[in-house]
């Protein structure tokens, strides 16, 4: 007597989905995502400076994602990756030094949807809500031009990401303009 197995797993859901004028529905769930790394006061130029105000960025990726670059060094199409700001308090209940995690200053989505952007990426901002992001950035952004030039791997910034960066030395997937930055740092050190 043959048994047949009806399977009860949902059906997979996108990471992510766009409104009908093209703006990234928010992702409410990436909390849930794998978490990749919090940097502090981060800044890309000398001239930026933080003063007194400090900001946590903590980034996420979506689960199907991470789990296809654990496998391959490289990132999918239909990633998602959340960037969430947070302020930063020295401050607070019994907390006498360092600095804590307090309220979202600002969110960012970067996605990768190669049959909807030219550079197969696009970046979104929420601000501070939950509501639909704004229009992509254009592709010609100093965010997407930033990652373009300085990214790691696949226009990421995984040189950020301690965790992912042994998979990307094993399946040789930096980028060369990455490694020449690298090589480059290690000469002005000496």
């Amino acid at each position: 007597m043959a048994v047949t197995a009806v399977s009860r797993a949902e059906p997979h859901k996108a990471a992510f989905a766009y409104t009908a004028d093209g703006k990234l529905e928010y992702p409410k769930d990436y909390r849930t995502w794998v978490y990749l790394s919090s940097g502090m006061d981060m800044a890309y130029s000398e001239n930026a400076g933080v003063g007194d105000t400090h900001a946590f960025d903590n980034v996420f990726v979506n689960r199907e994602a991470y789990e296809s670059y654990q496998k391959t060094g490289t990132w999918p199409d239909k990633t998602i990756f959340m960037l969430e700001v947070r302020k930063g308090e020295g401050r607070g209940s019994i907390n006498k030094k360092g600095v804590f995690q307090a309220d979202v200053l600002g969110r960012e989505a970067h996605v990768k949807d190669t049959a909807r952007f030219k550079s197969g990426w696009a970046f979104f901002g929420f601000g501070g809500g939950q509501g639909p992001s704004q229009a992509a950035f254009p592709q010609t952004s100093a965010c997407n031009t930033c990652h373009e030039q300085h990214a790691a791997v696949d226009t990421t910034f995984v040189q950020f990401y301690p965790t992912l960066q042994a998979k990307a030395q094993e399946m040789k997937t930096f980028s060369a303009a990455y490694l020449a930055e690298e090589a480059k740092g290690k000469d002005e050190k000496r």
